[in-house]
């Protein structure tokens, strides 16, 4: 009973967890394209770190040094009342950066495991990592493009899923976009 046609029970539970991991990430950035940012908070875990670090310039020799520690400068460094806090913002319907509302698309590729494991139990961690490009138009010409990696702390709670951790890497040292008003 361990094999079915080829493919091994530990083998199966991993492809069913990580089915289990990819509709859940795809399930949030729809919430996010959606603009359904009172769910999409309800997948983040109470004591969240949504941290962005900022990328440097450096020589090949420094390049595992190529982004900011997380106690240096970032492009945000979060916690849930401050994600909160920009959600409401964005809500109101008068967000300077964002008014007229900007038409934002994510596409996540790449989706894996960091470290392979067939199965996640209650309050057990799923480091994940994965590739993201961001599209956003405003107003009639206005466009931006950010691509670059996450990785992704995911809890089981209560049976599902949710975030308690998440490093977004930007490709691109200098910031082309005018605002960050868009969530990863």
């Amino acid at each position: 009973m361990g094999d079915t046609n080829g493919l091994t029970q530990e083998r199966l539970a991993y492809l069913d967890l990580m089915r289990e991991i990819e509709d859940f990430l795809y399930a949030e950035v729809d919430l996010m394209d959606e603009r359904k940012y009172d769910e999409w908070l309800d997948l983040l875990t109470e004591d969240i770190v949504y941290w962005m670090p900022m990328r440097k310039n450096v020589p090949f020799r420094e390049r595992d040094q190529d982004i900011t520690e997380e106690d240096d400068l970032a492009w945000m460094h979060d916690d849930k009342e401050t994600l909160i806090k920009r959600v409401k913002q964005i809500q109101t319907g008068i967000h300077w950066a964002d008014e007229p509302i900007s038409r934002v698309s994510h596409v996540l590729t790449n989706i894996r495991l960091a470290e392979p494991i067939t199965a996640l139990g209650e309050g057990e961690k799923a480091m994940t990592k994965c590739r993201f490009i961001v599209y956003r138009n405003r107003v009639e010409d206005e466009t931006d493009l950010l691509i670059g990696r996450r990785e992704d702390t995911l809890l089981r709670v209560d049976g599902g899923l949710k975030i308690s951790r998440r490093k977004i890497i930007l490709d691109q040292s200098v910031l082309l976009a005018k605002n960050l008003t868009m969530f990863f």
